[in-house]
């Protein structure tokens, strides 16, 4: 058989099918590596979007702060930060509190009435979790702490300033030896900004809320 006649060999044939098969795995790595990568990038993506928006109906909350003489406007026991705020039905109790990884918030009715944001308040208290209105908005939070400014950040649970209300004098009409001053109860003044600090798997994160002027 003339030279320029001559076939591949069985070896040579094998040869080629297995540099084939390996370019084949290489290039099929290389398109699996690029899919794993485009979705973790897009979880990634997806889970900043969810935890802005989180963290942007928290300083909602914060920002709508309103004081009224039936519940504490903010209070923080190191598990659960309690808020009372304004909406447009009324005021309501938010509650944001932090329980087995799960980052909640639960708000109770919008009321006018002093009653009912009393008893909104105290069903806040007694919260476990499962109740209906209780959302859950972000999962794997390691832990979080809370610090409020007045002239410094502070523990959200150490005790805050005190405004004593002036004291009320009875007029001259209706003043007698008997008649003492009667003087207000003191008034816990509200901080000017609150601080979060959230244990996320990806790391730490730290917010700075500054709180306008609160309506009295």
């Amino acid at each position: 058989m003339p030279a320029s006649e001559r076939g591949f060999t069985l070896v040579e044939v094998m040869v080629a099918l297995l540099i084939m098969a390996v370019i084949a795995v290489i290039g099929w790595r290389g398109v699996d590596s690029m899919a794993r990568s485009r979705e973790i990038a897009q979880a990634a993506s997806e889970q900043s979007l969810k935890l802005s928006a989180v963290i942007g109906q928290f300083e909602q909350d914060l920002l709508a702060l309103q004081e009224s003489a039936s519940v504490p406007a903010l209070s923080f026991d190191g598990g659960a930060l309690r808020l009372t705020r304004r909406s447009d039905a009324g005021l309501q109790v938010v509650v944001w509190a932090l329980r087995e990884g799960r980052w909640q918030r639960w708000a109770g009715p919008a009321t006018t009435r002093a009653a009912v944001l009393q008893e909104a308040w105290m069903a806040s208290q007694q919260l476990q979790g499962q109740e209906p209105g209780q959302l859950t908005l972000l999962e794997g939070v390691g832990s979080w702490q809370v610090y409020f400014y007045r002239g410094g950040w502070s523990n959200a649970q150490s005790s805050g300033d005190v405004a004593t209300p002036p004291t009320t004098q009875p007029s001259p009409q209706q003043a007698s030896p008997q008649q003492q001053p009667a003087q207000q109860a003191p008034k816990v003044l509200l901080p000017t900004g609150v601080r979060i600090v959230i244990e996320l798997p990806q790391g730490k994160l730290t917010r700075d809320i500054a709180l306008g002027p609160q309506a009295a």
